[in-house]
């Protein structure tokens, strides 16, 4: 892995009690190229610990633990004068006073087990894709904020420009994704069967919103970075 790709990985730590559930999730991040797990912990205190000792960029937090309650970590970890470190709720606690307090807390998302490895990777994906969108800008407007929001609440799809469609933006982002090199918008319309036109506005839209990554005319999924060698 080269240096530029190391530098785009997201470091994550896993904070869950049962052993079982925190492999499960520990395998579902190593099916996603731009994450890598820099440990787990089954406890709170263990949880602050190695949060203060590996400085992850991500942590995954369950709300039930075995020594204190996951929203007395997510309050630590935001205390002033810790590194700054994202959250996204995992959890079984479904009641709206936990919600709530979590989502005061500052949590990135909220996702409720049981689920899918569908929807645990479309929650990180849309993270990942806020969190490269923030370290492409120095400032934004209203337009772009919306934007930032949007890309958190329905991940790769959010409102279209007139004359874009949902199916044919997933296309071209399963299309990036399935190519381990770069691609031109003219490589991406002969594997889409769009015009080169219409291939040009899509990664234009996907940039834009972070989920690509465009390099010297050509442009790679940001799902598939992590997995460039030098």
């Amino acid at each position: 892995m080269n240096a530029v790709a190391a530098a785009s990985v997201i470091r994550t730590l896993i904070v869950e009690d049962d052993f079982r559930v925190a492999e499960i999730h520990r395998g579902f991040i190593e099916r996603l190229p731009s994450f890598f797990v820099t440990g787990v912990a089954h406890t709170a205190r263990d949880a602050i610990d190695r949060a203060e000792r590996d400085r992850p960029d991500l942590v995954l937090l369950d709300i039930y633990l075995p020594d204190r309650s996951g929203l007395e970590v997510l309050r630590e970890l935001h205390a002033t004068g810790r590194p700054p470190v994202d959250v996204i709720a995992i959890t079984a606690a479904n009641d709206v006073e936990t919600l709530r307090s979590a989502l005061q807390g500052g949590v990135v998302h909220y996702l409720v087990k049981p689920f899918q490895f569908n929807a645990f990777r479309e929650k990180l994906e849309t993270y990942a894709a806020l969190r490269a969108r923030l370290g492409q800008v120095r400032e934004v407007d209203q337009q772009g904020i919306d934007e930032l929001y949007a890309t958190l609440r329905s991940g790769s799809t959010p409102e279209l420009p007139k004359g874009l469609s949902t199916a044919t933006l997933a296309l071209v982002a399963r299309t990036l994704r399935a190519s381990d090199r770069d691609l031109s918008a003219e490589e991406v319309a002969e594997r889409t069967g769009v015009s080169r036109v219409t291939s040009r506005r899509y990664l234009d839209r996907l940039a834009r919103s972070g989920l690509v990554e465009v390099c010297a005319h050509a442009f790679l999924s940001r799902a598939r970075r992590a997995r460039r060698r030098p």
